[in-house]
């Protein structure tokens, strides 16, 4: 299964969860009469959403490159990224909004059993969710599916919470159920704008860790002959790694023995570091004095 479609599988089942999830949390928190639940059911709601969004993502990310797109469409996985990280932090603002706005009110209502037992089930499908998107967006490196597996943790906390706030609430501290929800919002907001920045990373060319680096420079000075290495720029492009490298061999030797030697440091690179789109190589006479150590 190629990584678009291992996406789309996890996107399908997400939706298909959150929007039953959704109409029972929303239904059990007005019977329930409980804020917390109700502003649960919006965070779930607000889930549907960024799925949707993150599919968008997905699909356009793996379309091939065209006239238009001549380095391909990857950077669009962290635009997407980018948007989810927005609904989450709107969301953590409304959860917090309605809390606070219970709390001055003070019209506050013990919540009913069902909302507790929406709490539970919501607890235990949204940490399902998580860890299936997770490993999905791992294996696939997809950064905008990632923002969207902290999207289904926030959830899960934000019904933690509610949990507490709810059985608190039926047990005479009524007013943990706005409490509740306000502490998860914050949470949220703070995975919100976490992601955020992650996502703007993937669209200023950032450099690839310094990790990466130095795997790049051993692997490349272990191909037989290669003396060295004058120039190495590597930038990140959505989930995917541009390499740009200078390598110095004998100044002595064939235009064709120089480029059969940096069509050898290519394919090493390409072959062994996951994630490369592209490697240029470029050849230079070996100059003591202007070659770079690794």
């Amino acid at each position: 299964m190629d990584s678009y479609k291992m996406g789309l599988s996890a996107v399908r089942t997400a939706i298909v969860v959150n929007v039953a999830l959704c109409t029972f949390k929303i239904l059990a928190g007005i019977i329930g009469k409980s804020t917390a639940m109700l502003a649960d059911g919006v965070h779930t709601l607000s889930d549907i959403l960024a799925t949707s969004v993150a599919a968008i993502g997905l699909k356009i990310a793996a379309k091939d490159a065209d006239d238009e797109h001549q380095y391909g469409h990857e950077r669009y996985e962290s635009l997407f990224a980018k948007i989810i990280s927005t609904i989450l932090i709107i969301t953590g603002f409304f959860i917090g909004s309605e809390g606070i706005k219970a709390l001055i009110k003070g019209n506050i209502e013990i919540p009913g059993r069902i909302a507790l037992i929406a709490a539970i089930i919501s607890i235990v499908l949204k940490e399902g969710l998580y860890q299936n998107t997770i490993r999905t967006a791992k294996k696939i490196n997809s950064i905008s599916l990632e923002a969207d597996a902290w999207h289904h943790r926030s959830d899960a906390l934000s019904s933690v919470g509610t949990f507490v706030g709810i059985l608190g609430a039926r047990l005479g501290a009524k007013v943990l159920d706005p409490i509740a929800g306000i502490i998860v919002s914050v949470l949220i907001i703070k995975v919100g704008v976490e992601f955020w920045i992650k996502a703007s990373e993937g669209l200023v060319d950032m450099a690839a860790p310094s990790e990466i680096v130095k795997e790049i420079k051993k692997i490349t000075m272990d191909v037989e002959g290669v003396k060295g290495i004058n120039s190495l720029k590597t930038r990140l492009f959505g989930n995917r790694l541009y390499v740009d490298i200078e390598i110095a061999v004998d100044g002595n030797i064939s235009v064709q023995e120089g480029h059969d030697i940096a069509e050898e440091v290519h394919n090493e690179l390409e072959s062994t570091i996951e994630g490369i789109k592209h490697c240029m190589v470029h050849v230079d006479p070996y100059i003591e004095e202007k070659t770079q150590g690794i």
